[in-house]
């Protein structure tokens, strides 16, 4: 009885009451901070991730500038029907070098977070060109034009070097090849050992149907062909405890 007589003394004193929660809260901040100062990384490296050579960077940048985020979440949750869905559940170290990240907030169209692959680069150009063709009950709207609209690449090793600022391990080889290296993925012609040296298992040769012009829409389908490609996820246990 002595107790439950202190604590409706806490309850009837408003301001004990919230001395009391501010330092129980205080407490549980502390506990759960912490640790964190001591921790140099809290992302779990995964091997095969590395940054994204630059013309990947540049169909995300364009991904980003047309709002593909806003109806296509990159998060694939740990539950079964996403998992047998989509593929295996999305690692925090996917997303290690994305600023801003692309988790997304909804699903107008379905999780692009293993998208790399399941299709042709024909059907992503024919996709984004009339999305109706290829999945008639699509709403989304066209995206034609980046097949017509050159790729800006001047000074694009800029968007390296930006990136390097905020974490992204690009190294100074990288930054001065960013625009011999956007040419050479794209073009089958090219010499791409260097590409594929700074940037193993990216996706070489021509992308949008014309390789006489480097395009918009080449940067968009080197982008999506690689997303969720670079990890092996046979290593790693599905959420039902299979492998």
């Amino acid at each position: 009885m002595a107790l439950l007589d202190k604590h409706r003394t806490i309850e009837k004193n408003a301001t004990l009451l919230l001395v009391g929660s501010l330092f129980v809260v205080s407490i549980g901040g502390i506990v759960e901070i912490a640790p964190l100062f001591y921790l140099e990384n809290t992302i779990e490296k995964v091997d095969g991730m590395r940054p994204y050579s630059p013309l990947e960077l540049a169909g995300r940048n364009i991904y980003v500038r047309e709002g593909c985020y806003v109806c296509h979440s990159q998060m694939i949750r740990p539950f079964r029907d996403e998992v047998e869905r989509y593929g295996h559940y999305s690692l925090a170290a996917e997303s290690m070098y994305d600023h801003p990240f692309q988790w997304g907030s909804k699903r107008t169209g379905p999780d692009l977070a293993r998208v790399g692959d399941r299709y042709s680069n024909e059907w992503h150009v024919q996709h984004l060109i009339e999305p109706r063709s290829v999945v008639p009950e699509s709403v989304m709207p066209s995206y034609a034009f980046l097949k017509d609209k050159d790729l800006d690449i001047r000074n694009f090793e800029t968007h390296l070097v930006a990136n390097r600022r905020v974490g992204v391990p690009y190294t100074d080889e990288m930054i001065g090849n960013a625009v011999a290296d956007i040419e050479a993925q794209a073009d089958p012609n090219a010499d791409t050992s260097g590409v594929e040296a700074r940037y193993p298992k990216a996706k070489l040769g021509d992308f949008d149907g014309n390789p006489n012009r480097l395009t918009e829409m080449d940067a968009l389908v080197a982008y999506l062909q690689m997303l969720g490609t670079l990890v092996d996820f046979t290593t790693y246990d599905e959420p039902d405890g299979s492998r």
